[in-house]
Parts: C-alpha cells; structure tokens; sequence
C-alpha cells in the first residue's frame, strides 16, 4: 500500500468546511481548515481523486518543502539545496506561482523569480546546461506560499501544483454572460443548502446557467473533472495512468436524478447561452431553460428549492435595483410557499427591499466582494401557526451558527474588497502542520524517469488536435488492446440503460451513440467529435 503524504486543498473564503466535508467523504485522513484551504492526508489515488471529484477546490497542491526566511537569499538558498533532479531535468520545462503575505516579501513575481533563478542555476551548476520556463503549458508547476509570522521572519511552503489551470474551470462553459459566477462559489453554495437532488431546483435569474450545471452534477453525484482535458500531475514522471484511467472511467457513485431542475432568465441572450453550457455538460434531459421575467414567476408545481444570484449594483445592475428586491420578496412571499430561498448578493439595502426575515446569514466571498448568502424559509399564514403544526424556520445547525460572534470578521485581514489580482485564491496555509518525510517516491521518480523519456511528458504534440492522435482512430496496442476501435467497442454504439433508454452491458456499454441524455454530440473542442469519456491519454506509443 503507497504510503500517504500531506496535501492542500485551496478554496474560497467561506467554503472551507464544505471543503473539508467533501475531503472526509472521498476518504482523507487528517482532515484541517485552515482560512481559504483545507490541509490533509491521503496517497497518490486520492490527490487524483481530489482534483477529479471535488466541486469545491481550486488547486490541490503537494507540499514538498518548509523552511522559514529573513530576506530573498533566504528563499534562493533554501531552494536550491533540494534536489530537483527528482523532479525536473534539461529537457521539461516548470513555472512557479507565488502567493505572498508578507512585509518583507512584497512582490509575489519577485519571490517566483528568485525560486526559479535558484532552480536553474542547480542545473547550469550540475549539468552545465538548464530547463526552460513555459507559462502557458509547464511540464511542472510549483507553488510557493510565504507569510509573516514574526516581525523581520517568514514562513514559507514549497509545493507541487498537481492540479494546474484552477478546479474552477470545468470544462462545459462553451459562451459566457457579463460578470458569470464561478463554478465553485455555484456548486459550494448549492451544498451548503443541503441539496442533493432531493428536490426540483429553481434558478430565476440564470444568467449563463452555472448553479443549474453545477446542481445536476450534485444531483448526479457526477465528478467536475469529467469534462477536463488535463491536470499538471499527468505530466509527472511517476504520473499512473491506469490508475487514472480507473479513477476517470468509474461511475459506480453516480445516481439516479428523479426531480427537474428550471432555470429562468429575463435576457434571451443569457437563456441561449445557459441551453449551450447545458447542451455543452450533456445534462439538457435534466434542465429546462426558459425566458421569463422573475417578476412573473409562479408558484410551482412540485416541492422545489429555490438558489439564485440577482445583480448587485457592481458588474451589472437593473434601471430600479431595490425595486428589483421589493419585486423578488414579492415573488417569493405569493408564489413559493412551502420552498426554501436562497439569495447571494453583496448590499445590505437590497437584503432589507426583499422584506423577509432570513433563517440564517452565511459571509461568502463573490470575486472581491464580501456578500452574504441568506436563507428565507417560506410559509403560509403566522409564524406561530407554522410551527404548531410542526414547521421549521431555523434548523438546530441554523440557530447554532448564528450564535457565533464575529462570524463576519473573525480573523479577516481584509478590507470589504480583496485585492482583484488575488481573486480570492491565495489559500492561507500559515496553519498547517508540515512533516518531513524520506520520500520513497524520488528514487521512483529517478528510475521511471529513463524509461519515460518517449512518452513526451513535454508538449504533448498533438494531443488536442484534431482527434487526439492515436485515441479514437484505431487500435491501440499494449495493455488496452481492443478498448479502441474507432468508437470503443461496446461503449458509445447503443444507449445506457434507464438513462439512455437502452442496454448496458459491460464498462459503461451504450453511454453514448453520437450523443447524450440531451440528444447531441457532447464534445467538439478541436473539429471533430469526441465522446465522454477517454482513457487514451498519452499519444506516444506503448512499450
């Protein structure tokens, strides 16, 4: 069994126990928040698992240094007495992210640049020669986090980003609308009220359609990372790509989705725009989008539950804002007794227009603004009467959350805006506890490392043109041979049983035949058609 090793998982400001929740259900051992990250422990299967599955993390990262630093030579001579050759040779290029809370490290692209110098100068020093930098598509990325923790002395984490481009962009988003909302806050948001699928879901104000997709996919009990095209651990020397694959191809955690989920929106250009990510993800069988106004909106027919994003008076606002408000706590008070409503958004004076006592008030971060996610219980007649019968406003969890003091500025460093370059991402990872291991996994790395210099951990050429060369256009040799014959056999030739109105039979057999639940090809990201799923994930030959 592979030993465990420390890992990080950054998130939001707000999101981190919904974090830490999704990382104890997949399995992680050594469970911490911390403030915008969730420290823990597992092996090389679950950091895949957590990049792959988890709706609300950013970047999963792999500390693999701590050491604390006075000044910039600090950081440059801690860095350079690791071994990169474990890691990194001539021939692979790397890139280094920064993320800085410190007095005497200002400038987070001057910490990137002294790790980098140090990193490259071991090489030139060694081998007389030295790898290249490649901002858009590293074969390594490294994550450096400084802090101050006493006047003139910082704390800094060295680690591996496993993840690469942000968890957040899913894949699906095919067009956007004016200031979207982000993958994560949508699906954290959506978890934190309780919903699983339960229930029908009712967006009113859509916009490009992302609390619709993130919900089907809870709904599901689908991975996020299903429409992904890569993640930086696949260009790691010791990257398993069976293990991978079998990660990648498991469905035995989806479910069954026996509700609906409406998304509605006053701007056609967001409803066409909301149908193509919908059609993009595959889930049209499960959302329906329709133009209309929210004054418009009508109590409906099944028990639902209402969560939704209106404008702010920031990015985008209406001609009458608060009259916006008065309308949606109009609405919500004639015409949707017995839902719950949820409602993000960032001014005080807009809460007060919807007019309704909320059950409970949760600080979230949108982007840079400090916004409150609010719960309106609704029901018909006294307050008194509802609970007589046996209704709840507030649950226990509810009432015990707001007794907590502070709850909006405990331990914030923060002005009401953060800086924007930061985006809310920089986790703080000031509280986790790093141990020092001998990694077994170099010597691997070291050993794997010859055997794998003609798999092209490099660019990859080819591997998103056209059809992914050697991935759906014939057979593969080697330890899949038969898995690929143009479409895969017993794949995508039929349609998936309950779901797709035909049989199953095998792994996955009859998930698609040219389309989806919604009845259209579901990926085309480089001219030519493209399944759900696939395992070939190398182009290069098989030994």
């Amino acid at each position: 069994m592979e030993h465990e090793f420390e890992l990080i998982a950054k998130t939001f400001m707000g999101l981190e126990p919904v974090l830490a929740k999704e990382l104890t259900q997949l399995g992680a051992n050594n469970v911490q928040i911390g403030r915008r990250m969730v420290s823990f422990t597992g092996d090389k299967e679950l950091m895949y698992r957590a990049n792959f599955s988890l709706h609300t993390a950013i970047k999963i990262l792999k500390p693999i240094a701590r050491f604390k630093a006075q000044s910039a030579d600090d950081v440059y001579n801690e860095i350079k007495k690791i071994d990169w050759t474990a890691y990194l040779d001539n021939n692979h290029t790397f890139a280094v992210d920064a993320v800085v809370f410190s007095e005497e490290f200002r400038h987070s692209k001057f910490v990137s640049y002294k790790v980098k110098d140090a990193i490259v100068d071991q090489f030139r020093e060694k081998t007389g020669n030295r790898p290249n930098i490649s901002v858009t598509s590293p074969d390594l990325r490294l994550h450096i986090h400084i802090a101050d923790i006493a006047v003139g002395e910082s704390e800094c984490t060295l680690c591996l980003d496993s993840s690469g481009e942000s968890l957040h962009r899913r894949g699906y988003r095919q067009e956007s609308v004016e200031a979207p909302l982000n993958e994560i806050l949508a699906a954290g948001m959506i978890l934190m009220t309780g919903w699983h699928g339960e229930t029908d879901f009712i967006d009113p104000m859509c916009g490009s359609g992302t609390l619709l997709i993130e919900a089907a996919l809870i709904a599901r009990n689908m991975a996020p990372g299903l429409f992904r095209k890569e993640y930086a651990f696949e260009k790691w020397p010791d990257f398993d790509a069976e293990l991978f694959d079998s990660i990648y191809n498991d469905e035995s955690q989806e479910r069954e989705f026996t509700h609906h989920i409406y998304g509605y929106d006053i701007d056609m250009k967001a409803v066409n725009t909301a149908r193509l990510n919908v059609k993009a993800a595959g889930l049209t069988a499960d959302i329906t989008i329709e133009q209309q106004d929210f004054k418009d909106f009508t109590q409906p027919k099944e028990k639902s539950i209402l969560v939704t994003n209106p404008p702010y008076g920031e990015r985008i606002t209406t001609p009458d804002l608060q009259g916006t408000y008065r309308m949606i706590g109009e609405r919500l008070k004639h015409q949707f007794m017995g839902g719950d409503a949820w409602i993000l958004s960032y001014r005080e004076e807009c809460f007060e227009q919807i007019g309704l006592k909320p059950s409970i008030k949760i600080p979230l971060y949108n982007g840079s603004l400090e916004c409150e996610f609010r719960k309106y219980t609704m029901f018909d007649g006294k307050l008194k009467e509802f609970r007589g019968e046996g209704g709840i406003v507030k649950t226990d969890d509810e009432k015990k959350q707001m007794a907590e003091k502070h709850r909006f500025k405990k331990e914030r460093e923060f002005k009401k805006r953060l800086d924007e370059q930061e985006e809310n991402e920089g986790a703080d990872i000031r509280s986790f506890t790093f141990h020092k291991h001998e990694r077994s996994e170099r010597g691997e790395w070291r050993e794997e490392r010859g055997e794998r210099k003609e798999r092209s951990f490099g660019k990859r050429e080819n591997r998103f043109e056209g059809k992914r060369e050697g991935r759906f256009d014939g057979k593969r040799e080697g330890k899949r041979e038969g898995r690929f014959e143009g479409k895969r056999e017993g794949r995508f030739e039929g349609k998936r049983e309950g779901r797709f109105e035909g049989k199953r039979d095998g792994k996955r057999e009859g998930r698609f035949e040219s389309k989806n639940r919604g009845g259209h090809e579901r990926f085309d990201r480089s001219g030519g058609k493209k399944p759900y799923k696939n395992n070939n994930r190398f182009h290069h030959d098989e030994e």
